[in-house]
């Protein structure tokens, strides 16, 4: 099930949110959140529920342990290593057993093959999720959960469950036991979820639809440069607000619950540094590595060398955490070394020094580039786009000079011309800032319940016409 479905909005949700407003009682609320989540993930995938439930059960006994062992430090690290192993082998078998296995055979000439493992939904979420727990509970910077149903809800709760953003149990260790539920917070989550949805069923699904009819990994499309540009600009648009939708939707639903999930995309595109896009994309993953990666290997605090092979590390395991594939590794080594570059090479002052309008366009321009790497799973396929971008095409024949635009470039331009200015409008905070000098009284708040209730219904017509309705970020 998937928030931009009619199965979700028109019967799940209401009938949740029904159950849910009943009683005040908080175990009446987490009871019911609980088994709302679980028949919300179990919905298309029910075995690989029996997964989860095996992870978070296994990490509830090591963080008992850990808490009952305080004055035994190995016992309370041994437990802790069971804990993070029983985690990620699961999530090491399912994701990246069969590119291992298959790597290590292609490099080393030997003759088998192992067969990819269907991905349980949101099982890299999940995983962290759990992983934040006993690591939290470790460091004793949270308290150990006494009630597994609790610490079940806290990594099932199905606004965040199978897209992010990924939730620090300290954050939410206080809501789990007690949390607002009332009509300003419903008002201004239902919002927050309306915006999130309209991104993602007209911005997003048109951006994607457009790139669907000029995709370079097409053999038997005719490339041209703007057509390969296009693309790439496309798909630009696309992952922003495909996946920044369905954090404002899991933003949003969880503001009506009476939770407060922290701020995952912050307009990216703005950015004057790459180190800067970071901060303000995917904020809760680079939350994770930072603090449960980065600084445990040292940080910053070692010399000028380990700082950057603990920089290299963390990069790469962002960019195998988005997927088994060679091409998302060489993504996250691609800002690994663009990061490194910032910091050693330009220097912060140096970078503040650059004009931001000479800045701003070279980020993205980069950032561009990245998108055309993080797409193509056959690297082949990013070359060949990459290098049509520069006005070559190559194919089995060799090199050609491929044409500025051609007939198929061109009608798909035509028929999306308006998503490019929507698109861009909506990727940079120029609508906050007109809110913001707007006077806050009776009628701009009364607009706005207008406005939510336009989106609202224009998403659902939307939704009725559409056949392409992927959610990016679910494959990861």
């Amino acid at each position: 099930m998937v928030f931009s479905s009619m199965t979700f909005l028109l019967l799940f949700l209401p009938i949740t949110l029904l159950l849910y407003s009943l009683r005040s009682n908080i175990k009446w609320k987490n009871g019911v959140l609980l088994a709302a989540s679980l028949l919300f993930y179990a919905w298309g995938e029910p075995v690989y529920i029996l997964l989860m439930l095996l992870s978070v059960g296994v990490n509830y006994v090591c963080a008992l342990r850990i808490d009952q062992s305080r004055s035994k430090p190995h016992l309370r690290r041994l437990w802790l290593i069971v804990g993070v192993v029983a985690s990620t082998v699961f999530l090491v078998w399912f994701k990246y057993a069969a590119f291992l296995v298959n790597s290590a055979a292609g490099i080393f000439s030997l003759p088998f093959h192992m067969a990819e493992k269907k991905l349980p939904i949101g099982i890299s979420f999940y995983t962290f999720q759990v992983l934040t727990y006993t690591v939290d509970v470790y460091r004793k910077k949270a308290r150990v959960q006494k009630n597994p149903a609790w610490l079940l809800l806290y990594v099932s709760c199905f606004p965040q469950l199978i897209a992010g953003p990924i939730v620090q149990y300290s954050d939410v260790e206080g809501m789990l036991l007690e949390r607002p539920f009332h009509p300003v917070r419903f008002s201004e989550g239902a919002r927050r979820f309306v915006v999130g949805l309209a991104k993602k069923v007209v911005l997003a699904n048109l951006c994607g639809a457009a790139v669907s009819l000029l995709d370079p990994a097409d053999a038997s499309l005719q490339m041209s440069v703007t057509g390969a540009w296009y693309s790439a600009l496309m798909y630009t648009m696309q992952i922003y607000f495909d996946f920044s939708a369905y954090s404002d939707m899991a933003i949003g639903l969880g503001r009506i619950l009476g939770f407060d999930y922290k701020e995952n995309f912050n307009y990216p595109y703005i950015s004057g540094s790459i180190s800067e896009f970071w901060r303000r994309w995917h904020i809760s993953l680079g939350s994770f590595f930072r603090d449960y990666v980065y600084i445990p290997l040292g940080g910053s605090r070692k010399s000028a060398r380990r700082t950057a092979l603990n920089m290299m590390i963390v990069w790469s395991l962002t960019g195998m955490w988005h997927g088994a594939s060679w091409n998302f590794i060489l993504w996250g080594m691609y800002y690994g070394l663009l990061m490194l570059f910032e910091r050693f090479v330009i220097g912060r002052k140096r970078m503040e020094n650059i004009p931001y309008a000479v800045r701003l366009p070279v980020v993205f321009l980069l950032t561009v580039f990245g998108w055309v790497i993080f797409y193509h799973t056959d690297l082949t396929m990013a070359a060949r786009q990459l290098m049509a971008m520069i006005g070559i095409g190559v194919s089995e024949g060799g090199m050609t000079v491929l044409p500025f635009i051609n007939p198929l470039t061109l009608a798909v331009i035509r028929k999306y011309s308006f998503i490019p200015l929507v698109a861009a409008v909506a990727c940079l905070p120029i609508l906050p800032a007109v809110k913001n000098r707007l006077p806050q009284n009776g009628f701009t708040q009364a607009a706005s319940y207008v406005l939510a209730t336009g989106l609202l219904l224009i998403s659902l017509v939307f939704l009725v016409g559409q056949s392409f309705n992927p959610f990016i970020y679910f494959r990861f």
